[in-house]
């Protein structure tokens, strides 16, 4: 059995967005009982992470290490068509992920305690990002 979704969400620019409540939405509408849920997002400057879902302070300190290992405007970059955050969101979506896969247990995601699904802009401008969501059990 497979079910999948699409979802759509606005960024309010660099950071993450807790994205489990809409994920957990679409676990729970497919009916899958056990199995696995993949998350995955249509773009090559964002990504997804599970991470800490308690103290906002992971979050930010997270981006501090994407700041420092991929700044913006770095004069080696040759790629800055769209600005000079550009090329540094294609980093950051390199060093992460565009994809998750989650269990799924009692129709319900398996996260941890503390666990969330982020998605994470890598872009200061607002976008609009599309996240496919399929559930197989």
């Amino acid at each position: 059995m497979a079910h999948q979704s699409i979802l759509s969400f606005s960024t309010r620019g660099r950071g993450t967005q807790d994205i489990t409540r809409e994920v957990s939405e679409v676990v729970a509408a497919s009916g899958v009982q056990c199995g696995l849920a993949h998350v995955f997002v249509q773009h090559t400057s964002c990504s997804l992470t599970i991470t800490e879902n308690a103290d906002p302070d992971v979050r930010r300190d997270l981006d501090t290490v994407l700041d420092r290992l991929a700044p913006d405007g770095d004069p080696a970059y040759r790629h800055n068509d769209e600005g000079p955050d550009d090329m540094a969101a294609h980093v950051r979506n390199v060093l992460t992920d565009t994809g998750i896969t989650v269990p799924v247990g009692g129709g319900r995601l398996l996260l941890g305690t503390w666990q969330g699904i982020y998605l994470w802009e890598h872009r200061t401008a607002l976008h609009r990002r599309t996240v496919v969501v399929t559930v197989m059990g």
